[in-house]
């Protein structure tokens, strides 16, 4: 049986011919870290929340303010829509999460899906952006924003499942593959991954003064509500 999740609309949203960002910290940091970056360079709203009787049940405060773990943002003006957590999600929801991700991407019309993966890469790669794409229309976006389609490889994940998703529902899905520190928080891979998206996305643009400042600060947050959240669900269920 797949975990139970729904999303709670708060405001109405208006994404028509726009794009939906995948912000979720499912394997890694970058995508979370790159994602704030994102959504602090321009005015983004709180549109709505994640639930799942599978999370625990847990009220983050932000500034006196009770919020959902697990959010979405959207830029009405840029047409840009983001999902972002501070739960990693765990393998089991992956798949579902990509479904939920893509049924509300086609409810609000959104012409494209963008998530990241980590991979390592060659050394000859590293001055390459390299992207995989569900669809041919997919493909010539990577191809256009001057980046290096993923010809063989293995993306793992909720970013595994919104390719594969998206192929069987002729949606487009990029998944951006970064070159991941995997010793500690990654300024260059999160800055990498969001001078992409701004080549996918237009319009959107990259704090990278700010991202300098949020790299270790956002992965210290999402690892403490991690933290905080496990021992919770440990002393709920046992």
């Amino acid at each position: 049986m797949f975990p139970r999740l729904w999303i709670k609309e708060i405001k109405p949203i208006d994404l028509e011919g726009g794009y939906l960002i995948d912000g979720f910290p499912s394997i890694g940091f970058t995508s979370a870290i790159a994602s704030e970056s994102l959504m602090h360079s321009a005015p983004y709203e709180l549109v709505g929340f994640i639930d799942s009787f599978d999370f625990p049940t847990v009220s983050i405060i932000k500034e006196g303010v009770p919020n959902y773990a697990t959010r979405i943002f959207v830029n009405k003006d840029l047409k840009v829509g983001v999902f972002t957590s501070y739960l990693t999600i765990n393998e089991p929801h992956h798949r579902t999460i990509a479904r939920l991700m893509l049924k509300w991407a086609k409810k609000h019309k959104c012409s494209l899906i963008v998530s990241s993966a980590p991979m390592r890469m060659p050394i000859e790669s590293t001055n390459q952006v390299i992207a995989a794409g569900s669809t041919n229309e997919a493909r010539e976006k990577i191809k256009q924003a001057g980046m290096t389609v993923l010809q063989n490889g293995t993306i793992p994940g909720v970013p595994g499942a919104l390719l594969n998703e998206g192929m069987l529902n002729g949606q487009n899905v990029v998944v951006i593959l970064v070159d991941v520190d995997a010793s500690g928080p990654d300024f260059k891979s999160s800055v990498n991954l969001c001078m992409a998206m701004s080549k996918l996305l237009p319009g959107v643009s990259c704090d990278l003064g700010l991202m300098q400042k949020q790299t270790e600060m956002v992965e210290k947050e999402i690892r403490e509500r991690e933290k905080e959240t496990s021992a919770i669900k440990k002393s709920m269920y046992g």
